[in-house]
């Protein structure tokens, strides 16, 4: 997999769902926390929870570069179930399918919105992508082992609407200002936070590319620049560098704080969707759950079987990678 998408899907994926990967858990009560760009008719009034986000970065050019800039997020989809019964298909919390649990709760959809290729260099220039999600719904029916149906799974969400504008503005010779915003105008008909949230892009960022030019770390300019970069607005997000250090071609936008070329760790056996937790930790305790606490993390989300599945699959070689790594050494020196 490339590793600037296997960082960009980690961001993601933060906070999606957290141990013990249950609907039960108190920390899976309230989701979708980071990256949120919320309906304006929610948002204004209320500082905590923005319509807009927008990334400034400076581009470094001789002549005209050429910018590629991907806009993702998730879209929070209702998932409920229905059981057969006399009268027809019945919404229920629950339902049993050849022993396994299967719970109504929420999912996501991933989006993306890929602007055209935007002009960077000594002359100014702009452009703006709708962002036009409409409403829809998947109905999935469910057959037990002997070929009978026994109910169905809908998948419905709502509505999106908004658009990412980009500029890009000469500060100097060379160099220039590259601005993305994000807005979202959903008609959204009121109701409380989570209603909102339904109409929300979760977990936005922004990937860009740079054909021609090179990006100017914000975190550690050179000083020439640092005025010029200490002057980008940078709104919800935070744009770092990303690919191999040296290389000032990739920059990812995330609403998570992450220094210059952040690394996943190659031992990692995959997403568990809380980077501030340890592997091993997780992984651990996810192989001494009961049974019935594994039956639910299955039942929840299709995402929690997958790692279920994964970190049983896992052999003793590489529970053990997991235990620590040394990256490099290095000399301590007395004072």
């Amino acid at each position: 997999m490339d590793p600037v998408r296997q960082i960009a899907d980690t961001v993601l994926y933060e906070g999606y769902i957290l141990w013990p990967y249950t609907r039960s858990a108190m920390k899976n009560r309230q989701r979708w926390t980071f990256g949120g760009v919320y309906p304006k008719a929610h948002s204004e009034g209320r500082e905590d929870d923005p319509w807009t986000m927008q990334t400034e970065c400076l581009v470094e050019a001789e002549g005209e570069a050429r910018v590629e800039v991907r806009v993702r997020f998730l879209q929070v989809v209702e998932r409920q179930l229905l059981a057969e019964a006399a009268g027809g298909l019945e919404p229920v919390d629950a339902l049993e399918v050849d022993g396994d649990l299967l719970l109504s709760w929420e999912e996501a959809r991933e989006r993306e919105v890929v602007a055209p290729e935007v002009q960077a260099g000594d002359v100014e220039s702009t452009r703006t992508i709708e962002i036009d999600v409409p409403a829809a719904s998947e109905h999935e029916e469910l057959i037990d082992a002997e070929g009978t149906r026994v109910g169905a799974v809908v998948r419905t969400w709502r509505a999106l609407h908004g658009a990412v504008e980009i500029s890009s503005t000469p500060l100097r010779s060379g160099v220039s200002r590259l601005t993305v915003r994000i807005s979202n105008t959903s008609p959204w008909p009121g109701g409380d936070r989570e209603d909102a949230l339904k109409q929300t892009f979760a977990s936005s960022h922004t990937a860009l590319r740079v054909d021609g030019g090179a990006f100017v770390s914000v975190t550690d300019p050179p000083e020439e620049l640092r005025e010029e970069a200490q002057a980008c607005r940078n709104e919800g997000t935070w744009p770092v560098l990303v690919s191999d250090p040296g290389d000032r071609t990739t920059m990812l936008s995330s609403p998570i704080i992450l220094e210059d070329h952040p690394q996943i760790a190659p031992e990692s056996p995959g997403d568990l969707f809380d980077g501030g937790e340890i592997d091993q930790l997780l992984t651990l305790s996810i192989l001494s759950m009961t049974d019935e606490e594994k039956r639910e993390m299955r039942g929840t989300d299709p995402r929690a079987r997958e790692i279920l599945e994964r970190t049983e699959a896992l052999s003793p070689e590489e529970l053990m990678r997991l235990h620590g790594t040394i990256r490099e050494f290095q000399s301590a020196r007395g004072s």
